[in-house]
């Protein structure tokens, strides 16, 4: 009966103990899927990092260089490069377009036979990370005698116009000749309307300085970051 008993006791332990390897095993084995987690995690964090650095370089790259090329100009011009976003701001309506035309003035006619060919040489230098650039157009939200609906419909159709009409004079230009396949790839005309509209001091519209035509670089760090993501 000792035996019997002692041997039943050893069976159990021995039992235990493989449960309890067994145990220990799969407890390494966790152990070793989350010590790999976290470094494919840091690894795509770094690569984010890595992304975000080289896309805050290239932004400051750019604007340094549209600075050199024009800021003997902004003045005359009354423009101004805004830094955070790449974009270029013509701010004088009466230079560009007559009120509510979407017909180029002569006077914006001459300013872009002089911007447009030196803007596009400097955007060629950095041509790899550039996704896009977008002529926008934006308008006040007037428009005498209709609904504010209608008049941001109507909005809508004259800065869709207005840039439609700065594109297609742009394109034309001899001097771009050679590079028309890449406006064609990347510039694009948008119109806005008044959903961008302008404020005084008061934090009421200014319907002059809301009349204005911008041109904003839009770089490719997103596309690389989405790539990094997908690879998760």
């Amino acid at each position: 009966m000792i035996f019997l008993r002692n041997k039943a006791s050893e069976e159990d332990e021995s039992h235990w103990l493989s449960v309890s390897d067994l145990m220990s095993g799969l407890m390494m084995v966790f152990l070793f899927i989350a010590v790999a987690l976290m470094l494919k995690v840091s690894q795509d964090k770094g690569r984010i990092e890595e992304v975000a650095v080289s896309y805050q370089q290239n932004q400051v790259a750019i604007y340094d260089a549209l600075m050199t090329e024009f800021s003997k100009d902004l003045e005359r011009w009354d423009a101004e490069i805004d830094k955070d976003s790449l974009t270029f701001v013509f701010k004088s309506p009466d230079v560009l377009f007559g009120e509510g035309k979407a017909d180029l003035a002569s006077r914006y006619k001459q300013l872009l036979d002089d911007f447009f060919p030196r803007y596009l040489n400097v955007l060629w230098q950095f041509r790899d990370s550039i996704s896009e650039v977008r002529i926008e157009g934006h308008t006040s939200s007037r428009w005498n005698q209709v609904t504010d609906t209608t008049a941001y419909f109507n909005n809508m159709q004259l800065s869709q116009d207005r840039t439609r009409a700065v594109l297609n004079y742009v394109y034309l230009l001899p001097s771009v000749e050679s590079r028309r396949d890449w406006i064609k790839q990347h510039i694009a005309a948008v119109g806005l309307s008044s959903s961008h509209v302008m404020l005084d001091e008061q934090g009421q519209e200014n319907p002059i300085a809301s009349r204005r035509v911008t041109l904003r670089v839009i770089t490719n760090a997103d596309v690389q970051m989405r790539k990094i993501l997908e690879m998760q």
